[in-house]
């Protein structure tokens, strides 16, 4: 790495104490929004934990555009040492919540926003979009370009599969793939881990 690309780099990293930061509702110690970044607006809305570390081209997002008033706060929040992953995309519109601890590969995508299809004579993208609240639970892991759709639960200490799309409801300690994702593999205190034929998530 170039002299100039790793100033560059220090530079545009935002911190807690940088202008950028301050903007946030919470910005914890140790956290930062890795140089180049994505779209990031309505910040007061938008909480990232201590330690959290957010990668380059990373889209953190309130709402739809810059300056619109929100009706939650925060929007998105995000807990403490998580990782999330480059080129990845969290874009609140009422709220979406990760714990702790949480890790995610590139190109994650994760809403609580959706267009709906009742009027078929109807674009779909002039449909009155409907919100969802999304809760992400600490300790899990989301593989590369893995979508999360509103009104997702994933409990504690899951992996989901690269690629999955997740609706539904997850329990605690489960492993999930697929699309539409399906829980493959659970752990229970007596059983230990086992496999899980054909079982779905709640939608």
């Amino acid at each position: 790495m170039t002299w100039s690309k790793s100033a560059a780099i220090d530079l545009g990293t935002i911190g807690p104490k940088d202008k950028r930061g301050k903007r946030f509702g919470h910005f914890g110690e140790g956290a930062a929004l890795l140089w180049p970044q994505g779209s990031i607006y309505n910040e007061h809305c938008l909480s990232v934990g201590a330690g959290t570390l957010v990668g380059p081209n990373v889209c953190l997002t309130a709402g739809m555009a810059p300056g619109q008033q929100m009706v939650t706060n925060p929007v998105v929040s995000i807990g403490e040492r998580c990782i999330i992953g480059r080129g990845s995309h969290i874009i609140g519109h009422w709220s979406i919540t990760l714990g702790d601890d949480i890790q995610t590969g590139p190109y994650v995508y994760i809403t609580d926003q959706n267009h709906v299809y009742v009027d078929p004579d109807e674009p779909i993208g002039r449909q009155w979009p409907v919100e969802a609240a999304v809760s992400i639970g600490s300790g899990s892991w989301l593989g590369a370009n893995v979508v999360i759709l509103p009104g997702t639960t994933i409990g504690k200490h899951c992996v989901v599969a690269a690629g999955a799309v997740v609706r539904g409801n997850i329990p605690d300690h489960c492993v999930v793939a697929g699309v539409p994702a399906r829980i493959v593999r659970r752990y229970s205190p007596d059983a230990g881990w086992y496999g899980v034929d054909h079982e779905s998530p709640s939608t």
